[in-house]
């Protein structure tokens, strides 16, 4: 299955995007549209707040993918996490997350990568790898879509430091079901956090996914 390409799936439409934001934070202090609302990320670091006996915040290494504003790492770093690298391959996006941070007064790490390429700048690995809405808009994208996922889940399957780090996704694009199905090669299901549901027709659906993968052992 293939979703049909968008704006979304575009460089260009993200430059334009962060460079009005960037514009908006320097004129207002507005910090722009956190993706699927403030409580898909809060649901995130409230579970990773949970896992407190394998988890250490002081040398816990998170990557946060296609992180745009930096919001999530903000709210890691405001509960006490100090190892964070967040990447975009949008340079507006990064220089928005730098001067947000900074005005913040928080060490995060950013960096300009493109992870849908066979061989992007290296980054090291972490434990704790995080993508909100990144695997959706690669997957709109309008040219080569299923090579781009490959190369992006492949990546991701590289930066996860042993087969007990976490590959945390939440998606709005894709059910749980076939996030698990495209996955099933590199990781396995840890967990789900719960995510509102729907009625429709009589089915229960979700409005967004958040699933928790680990690396399958090689």
């Amino acid at each position: 299955m293939e979703l049909e390409g968008s704006e979304l799936g575009t460089k260009a439409y993200w430059e334009t995007s962060y460079e009005r934001e960037i514009k908006n934070y320097k004129s207002h202090g507005d910090v722009g549209e956190i993706w699927f609302d403030e409580d898909s990320q809060q649901r995130i670091v409230d579970w990773l707040l949970k896992q407190q006996q394998t988890l250490h915040k002081q040398s816990a290494r998170v990557l946060d993918l296609g992180c745009g504003n930096g919001m999530f790492l903000i709210a890691l770093a405001n509960e006490g996490f100090i190892q964070l690298t967040g990447v975009d391959y949008s340079p507006k996006a990064i220089e928005l997350a730098r001067g947000i941070a900074q005005d913040h007064s928080h060490n995060i790490d950013y960096k300009l990568a493109d992870l849908t390429q066979k061989e992007p700048q290296s980054l090291g690995t972490f434990d704790i790898v995080h993508d909100k809405g990144t695997y959706d808009a690669v997957s709109l994208c309008p040219d080569n879509p299923k090579e781009m996922r490959t190369n992006y889940l492949d990546n991701v399957a590289r930066l996860l430091h042993d087969e007990h780090s976490w590959f945390i996704i939440t998606s709005c694009n894709w059910t749980e079901d076939e996030l698990l199905q495209s996955f099933e090669h590199l990781f396995e299901r840890h967990c789900t956090i719960p995510t509102p549901t729907f009625k429709f027709g009589g089915k229960v659906g979700n409005v967004v996914t958040s699933v928790v993968f680990k690396k399958r052992a090689v």
